[in-house]
């Protein structure tokens, strides 16, 4: 299975927004690993050099283009970039986000607009610059990089979760005119769990405490693998990655009234660690260019995150019964979690 997909890999040519740091970085390993040639889109200047350095020294081809997403123009000419160095393209992964760490009166308007232009407006724009390229040759794949945030807000992320509700909603809107269209271009959507990343360090965080992404953690290789894959079976229209996504979208689907409750009673907690907030925020500037510094894949969390998901390698290999009875098992303890926070 492993030796096919990375034969089908090899030699397509992706672009991955948001590609110096985090699930974009891991990411840009992934394709390159399996023979990709990969463009690297971001605004950090030394976290795309550090990620070009790791993938010509893995033998692998890289194309830097730093970029912010947010500047519809400006992604256009990255796409336009890449054409001109390859030819086409075949995957374009949207990734690159920011968000604020803060009660939703805590967070300015010109704020709010920054999270949504980068976070949502960023996957519109990367979208219409790949389908530019990929409707006149009828075949390519764009990967929307979501969250379980896209179907359940949470509390202190308000800008962030109601963008990944926004790429959702684009993203089944588009799906429905690539089929009516009979196009073969395809879009999926990849909703991922916490993660393992830098952005807890980079956020802008006017919580009392250190941010963090609420346990389970995984490790941002097993988001990588999922994006890799959902490139090549796009016809699926999205993928869960992670027992507790899985577990966070049926409960929402069966008792969003119950799960809410849970959450305001939980989560502003599980969202904050030791320590009072650090490092620069990103959300008006690359993090790496205020310390000349490249943050790299992953965050401060290896000890507690896991480098597997059972619940993944099931949707991949035996469909979406294994999937959803995985699924249902990890909804079924939480659902008796939050009935027994909840009466207490």
């Amino acid at each position: 299975m492993r030796k096919a997909a990375t034969r089908h890999q090899r030699g397509r040519v992706v672009v991955v927004t948001g590609a110096g740091g985090g699930v974009g970085r891991a990411t840009v390993r992934a394709f390159s690993a399996r023979g990709a040639k990969v463009a690297l889109l971001a605004r950090g200047r030394e976290g795309l050099a550090a990620a070009a350095d790791e993938v010509e020294r893995a033998g692998g081809e890289a194309l830097v283009v730093p970029v912010d997403v947010s500047d519809a123009e400006a992604v256009d000419d990255a796409a336009q970039q890449v054409v001109d160095a390859y030819g086409h393209i075949d995957v374009w992964v949207n990734n690159a986000f920011t968000g604020v760490f803060a009660p939703f009166t805590e967070v300015a308007p010109d704020e709010f607009r920054r999270v949504t232009e980068v976070t949502y407006l960023g996957y519109v724009f990367g979208t219409r610059a790949a389908m530019r390229h990929m409707l006149p040759r009828d075949r390519g794949t764009i990967v929307q990089v979501g969250s379980a945030l896209a179907y359940r807000g949470i509390p202190l992320q308000s800008a962030y979760c109601g963008a990944k509700h926004a790429i959702q909603g684009f993203n089944e809107s588009l799906r429905c005119e690539l089929l009516h269209a009979r196009s073969g271009v395809r879009t999926t959507m990849v909703q991922l769990p916490g993660l393992n990343t830098p952005q807890f360090d980079w956020v802008l965080n006017r919580m009392p405490g250190r941010a963090r992404p609420v346990a389970p953690v995984y490790q941002p290789e097993v988001a990588a693998r999922a994006i890799v894959h959902a490139s090549s079976h796009a016809r699926r229209r999205e993928y869960w990655v992670g027992g507790s996504t899985a577990a966070t979208l049926l409960a929402n689907a069966v008792a969003p009234g119950l799960l809410e409750r849970y959450l305001a009673r939980t989560n502003v907690d599980a969202q904050q660690g030791e320590g009072r907030p650090e490092g620069p925020a990103n959300l008006w500037s690359p993090a790496d260019g205020v310390h000349g510094r490249d943050y790299g894949a992953h965050g401060r969390f290896d000890d507690e995150s896991t480098g597997s998901s059972p619940q993944q390698w099931l949707s991949r290999n035996r469909g979406r019964l294994g999937a959803v009875l995985t699924a249902g098992a990890a909804a079924a303890l939480a659902a008796r979690k939050m009935t027994t926070l909840a009466r207490g």
